[in-house]
């Protein structure tokens, strides 16, 4: 996502109508489009913009079309950490991200980052960070910021920070300029699933640090 400017929501749906997103990152949006089906109108909007682009570009010559079609079938496919399965009747998660993993929201083999924050890491993939995350009821992620972008959907509960609330469905954008501390709500465990460029960093003092460590 190095050269993806990714700066809102509207900007992430415009490069998924323009099928330019990595891999993670669209499995993300059309899972949130599932999640809420009213935003697909928005992206029907940005096709329509990215049709009438294309057949106003110059053709592009045969030997560099087919130089091109060369060089797509011999990259290797994104990396997908799993094969899809069945979903149950009553799954949590999105087909979209089902699909991706491979996995169930009660399969996911969490790992105890601190007191009442669970991550599951998937590593890199198409260039991004992939992560499920998993909050307490009231519990906060360490003030931190970020060196690029992260995007979070909500999968289930809420979180709120600086920012607002971002609910079940709803898209958490991110990057250098945003210093926060999501709080997950008191209602039930917030999860969620992550595609970042890189890891993020700290701000927070240490008073506040010692007391994330502790819970």
């Amino acid at each position: 996502m190095a050269d993806v400017q990714l700066d809102t929501v509207d900007a992430l749906m415009a490069r998924y109508a323009a099928g330019i997103l990595p891999e993670p990152a669209r499995v993300l949006v059309e899972a949130h489009l599932e999640m809420q089906a009213n935003n697909r109108s928005r992206v029907t909007e940005y096709e329509a913009v990215a049709g009438d682009i294309l057949e106003k570009m110059e053709p592009v010559a045969l030997s560099s079309r087919d130089a091109a079609l060369k060089a797509v079938f011999a990259a290797d496919p994104p990396a997908t950490p799993a094969r899809a399965r069945q979903r149950p009747a009553n799954a949590l998660f999105p087909k979209a991200v089902h699909d991706f993993i491979g996995l169930e929201a009660d399969e996911i083999p969490w790992k105890r980052k601190l007191p009442g924050f669970r991550e599951y890491s998937l590593g890199k993939i198409d260039g991004c960070d992939v992560s499920f995350f998993w909050l307490r009821p009231g519990r906060a992620i360490p003030a931190h910021t970020h060196d690029g972008y992260e995007l979070a959907l909500v999968l289930d509960g809420a979180f709120n920070d600086a920012r607002g609330r971002f609910v079940k469905g709803d898209i958490s954008v991110a990057d250098e300029r945003i210093d926060h501390r999501p709080v997950a709500e008191r209602e039930r465990p917030c999860i969620g699933f992550a595609v970042s460029q890189a890891p993020y960093r700290l701000t927070g003092s240490l008073r506040q640090l010692i007391g994330d460590l502790i819970g």
